[in-house]
């Protein structure tokens, strides 16, 4: 897993299979020495395969990532069998070497020049392995474990119900959590009711007042009619009995 120069993680690289899906794994290398370090990833499938960061220089003592991503494949293996392989290159240059005196020529091979070599093999794994099903077994409603499913099932109704408290924070509730928040949830509730009722009656008084109002304008009209018959009654006499 390891040359004189990198050491290379792991020594096999394992990829996801799976049809008309891109998949990855990653490489770690660790520069073993307290010198700066060129490196380059070679793989004998160039046109299957792409490595982000193919090449590079590590710093004395530091690490990097590198990811490798197989092309959608367009049809199912008989078996999980793989040929290809990766060659990681390594040489050691200058003190304090940057990507500008990266050279092909680097590992080229040459007198007085060591180019380390370190090969891994594609392993092709199933994409989604089946996960093994445990048994239930049969355990009592006030038993520990029943109270902890629970809780969780508590938890997960609050969490999917309330994401302005609990998802904010970007991990799950806990049971104490879920328990406040519910009785936020409630206090908010009952809030928002009594502003209902609220409304709802000072509705009932306006209308009551309207009502009210209507009725003495109704009342007034009514008097002033009779008000205005009895007066023409009365003048009516009064203009028979001046013509007498």
């Amino acid at each position: 897993m390891s040359s004189k120069l990198l050491r290379v993680y792991p020594s096999e690289l394992k990829i996801p299979y799976e049809v008309k899906k891109q998949r990855s794994c990653c490489m770690e290398l660790t520069n073993r020495t307290d010198q700066y370090v060129a490196f380059k990833v070679k793989t004998t499938n160039p046109r299957k395969y792409s490595v982000r960061h193919a090449c590079g220089i590590l710093l004395p003592r530091s690490s990097c990532n590198l990811t490798v991503t197989m092309q959608a494949p367009m049809e199912m293996l008989s078996d999980h069998h793989c040929k290809d392989k990766f060659l990681v290159q390594s040489v050691v240059v200058r003190d304090g070497a940057t990507m500008k005196d990266f050279l092909p020529e680097l590992f080229v091979k040459a007198p007085g020049r060591v180019i380390g070599e370190f090969k891994l093999r594609v392993v092709y794994i199933a994409a989604n392995p089946p996960s093994p099903v445990p048994e239930e077994e049969e355990e009592d409603d006030s038993s520990p474990r029943s109270e902890v499913i629970g809780c969780e099932e508590k938890r997960s109704l609050v969490f999917n119900a309330t994401p302005t408290y609990i998802r904010a924070s970007g991990e799950e509730p806990s049971c104490a959590e879920v328990t406040a928040v519910k009785s936020r949830m409630d206090e908010e509730k009952e809030c928002a009711i009594a502003v209902e009722e609220k409304l709802k009656l000072q509705y009932k008084m306006e209308l009551l007042e309207e009502t009210r109002s209507s009725q003495q304008q109704e009342g007034f009209s009514l008097m002033f009619v009779v008000l205005v018959f009895m007066s023409s009654v009365f003048i009516g006499h009064l203009m028979n009995d001046i013509m007498v």
